[in-house]
């Protein structure tokens, strides 16, 4: 449909621009030329892909060219990837690894760059989201392997580890005493599908104790901060307390999730296995 990726790649920049002129600084062409390559590439699709405010100044991308960027990325991907590997004599490995935002964000940090200084000629594209996310990309093939937080021994893994959960509140706070019972729970609650919230809230409704959302956040970082703060109390991994939080005794008992690393269906190359292999092996520790 497309022979020439020049077109897709203008039109990512435009997208990430929102300007036709700063698109243009980006892939050095003039305005001019930006705007005539749009027109081509709207021209082919049948469809426009980029809608201009009244000044003219900004442009956002329809729906159909939100789609098509999308795409684009991943073509223009891969031809980064295949022009690489020609040119170390096809020594480069891709690796595309998803990992969850309700982990710590500076173990994985270590862990993911202690492996890239040990295989350099595997190249390494992390992707962090929450864990439902992670499985659609997975699925979707735009990710080879996932690090997610589930319930335990829901479906096949590589490699699992259980979690043990606890309810997490400020070295100060007094939630779990006996004549706060009737106050409704303050939560910090990461996202809609994320286990730990799951957790949180069917405890709470299971021993008929209110509760009411006082924080939320994708993050790791965010949840422990609202905590630590005493905005608000969560459930949180043993491995994710900080040194200012504490462990409410007096809440309901949390069963264990786990965290499991989980492949897509095509076979790892020799990259992504031992990427495996490392993650294992730093888990495990």
């Amino acid at each position: 449909m497309f022979d020439d990726l020049v077109l897709l790649r203008t039109l990512v920049s435009v997208v990430d621009e929102g300007s036709f002129t700063r698109a243009g600084d980006r892939v050095h062409r003039t305005q001019s030329t930006v705007s005539q390559q749009i027109r081509k590439l709207e021209e082919v699709v049948g469809r426009p892909l980029l809608l201009r405010d009244r000044s003219g100044m900004h442009v956002t991308p329809t729906e159909h060219g939100e789609l098509l960027a999308q795409y684009a990325r991943r073509l223009l991907a891969l031809s980064q990837e295949a022009a690489d590997a020609l040119a170390s004599d096809g020594r480069v490995s891709t690796v595309r690894i998803g990992v969850p935002e309700d982990f710590d964000a500076r173990r994985m940090s270590a862990m993911l760059s202690g492996f890239v200084a040990a295989r350099p000629e595997v190249r390494l594209e992390t992707v962090a989201g929450m864990s439902s996310d992670l499985r659609q990309k997975l699925a979707g093939g735009e990710i080879e392997i996932a690090l997610i937080k589930r319930e335990p021994g829901s479906g096949a893994s590589l490699a699992a580890w259980p979690e043990t959960l606890v309810w997490a509140a400020s070295a100060g706070s007094a939630w779990d005493r006996s004549d706060r019972a009737d106050e409704p729970v303050p939560l910090a609650l990461f996202p809609q599908g994320c286990v730990y919230r799951l957790r949180a809230i069917r405890a709470l409704d299971g021993a008929a104790r209110r509760w009411r959302t006082a924080f939320g956040s994708h993050s790791l970082t965010g949840i422990q901060a609202a905590v630590s703060s005493g905005l608000g109390v969560s459930v949180l991994p043993t491995t994710a307390l900080l040194a200012d939080h504490r462990v409410c005794e007096g809440f309901p008992s949390l069963a264990p999730t786990e965290l499991a690393l989980v492949a897509g269906e095509a076979s790892l190359n020799a990259g992504q296995r031992a990427l495996v292999d490392f993650l294992c092996d730093q888990l495990d520790r």
